[in-house]
């Protein structure tokens, strides 16, 4: 449903020659003089997937043990953290593809005065601002949740590196490496007010899709709209189109990007809600209780897939490994003077 109907009608509308709120359109009228800038997809592939996962998390409702019987929230365990470190090094290696790699052409020279600049300049730029957005929104989470909740956490670090990927993703051909900065450093702190947010409305989505890719993506789209410079607007699209109203180009494209959100908005809640509802309705969204509780991979897949020891070791010793305390040695030694025993 999402790949082939949704996506590519937003696709369209967003990245098409002939798309209503295209800045690449070729004929015809542009929104507001100027069309919704997306490069790479804060609101076309992140925003679409954020608002999708809005519907299916809010319909199906909170996992159980989610919150308890007061309404606080209970943080459920993943099941490794050194997978999802793996995983997001191996999206940020990707969004390399993903942000520079959104230029049709590399061999394409500006009509300026210096021969060495051009569209591989811009591809190296983008590269750039990807990298230090994605860098200070996961150092913005590293030392905001230190000072928020007392302790280091590597899985909110690497949301927030993604988050601020996911942000960056619409203007990073047409802004500056130091609005990068801002971009990732605000993008954290828009994941964490989406999460905050979250818990208090007793929603449970378990890869933060709706707040990492639907807000943090929304923020990019508003992010462009405020930063997006005149020389690059007009490299990387045409000339005479309106820019950044931060950088003195008025309100128009932020006025396209903020179309852009709600259209996006409206268009996939009216797509996906019915469907997560109807799928509910005929008992496919969700598994039974006894699944649920008892974890899949033994119901589903006849055995586990990760193994937790949740004893105190000091208490319950793994079977084979058993040590006797060691008592200190007196000064004169004894024949019968205690040593540690280990029993494999």
């Amino acid at each position: 449903m999402v790949t082939g109907f949704v996506y590519p009608i937003v696709s369209h509308w967003v990245w098409s020659s002939d798309g209503w709120a295209s800045a690449s359109r070729t004929s015809g009228s542009l929104l507001f003089g100027s069309g919704a800038i997306d490069f790479a997809g804060s609101g076309v592939v992140h925003m679409v997937g954020g608002i999708a996962g809005l519907w299916g998390a809010l319909i199906e409702g909170p996992r159980i043990g989610r919150f308890d019987r007061s309404g606080r929230s209970v943080a459920l365990r993943g099941h490794s953290a050194s997978l999802v470190v793996l995983g997001t090094f191996l999206l940020w290696f990707g969004w390399y593809g993903f942000n520079p790699g959104s230029f049709i052409t590399i061999s394409k020279s500006y009509d300026t005065s210096n021969d060495y600049y051009g569209q591989w300049s811009a591809v190296g730029r983008t590269a750039i601002t990807t990298t230090l957005a994605g860098c200070t929104a996961a150092l913005t989470t590293l030392f905001s949740k230190r000072l928020l909740v007392g302790h280091w956490n590597v899985i909110d670090v690497c949301n927030g590196l993604l988050g601020g990927f996911a942000a960056i993703t619409s203007g990073c051909a047409v802004v500056e490496p130091w609005a990068a900065i801002i971009c990732g450093f605000v993008a954290s702190w828009v994941l964490t007010g989406c999460n905050k947010l979250a818990e208090k409305c007793k929603y449970d989505d378990p890869l933060e899709a709706a707040q990492l890719h639907g807000g943090c993506g929304a923020w990019g789209l508003l992010f462009t709209g405020l930063f997006a410079k005149k020389q690059y607007v007009h490299q990387v699209y045409a000339t005479g189109r309106p820019y950044g109203l931060f950088m003195g180009g008025g309100g128009k494209l932020l006025a396209a990007q903020i179309i852009q959100i709600l259209v996006i908005f409206g268009w996939v809640s009216a797509t996906m809600a019915p469907l997560f509802y109807a799928l509910k309705k005929l008992n496919l969204l969700r598994v039974s209780k006894e699944d649920e509780m008892q974890g899949m991979d033994m119901t589903r897949h006849g055995g586990f897939a990760y193994i937790y020891h949740d004893e105190d070791g000091s208490s319950h010793p793994p079977p084979g490994f058993t040590m006797r305390k060691i008592e200190p040695v007196s000064a004169s030694p004894s024949p019968n003077h205690n040593t540690m025993n280990v029993v494999v």
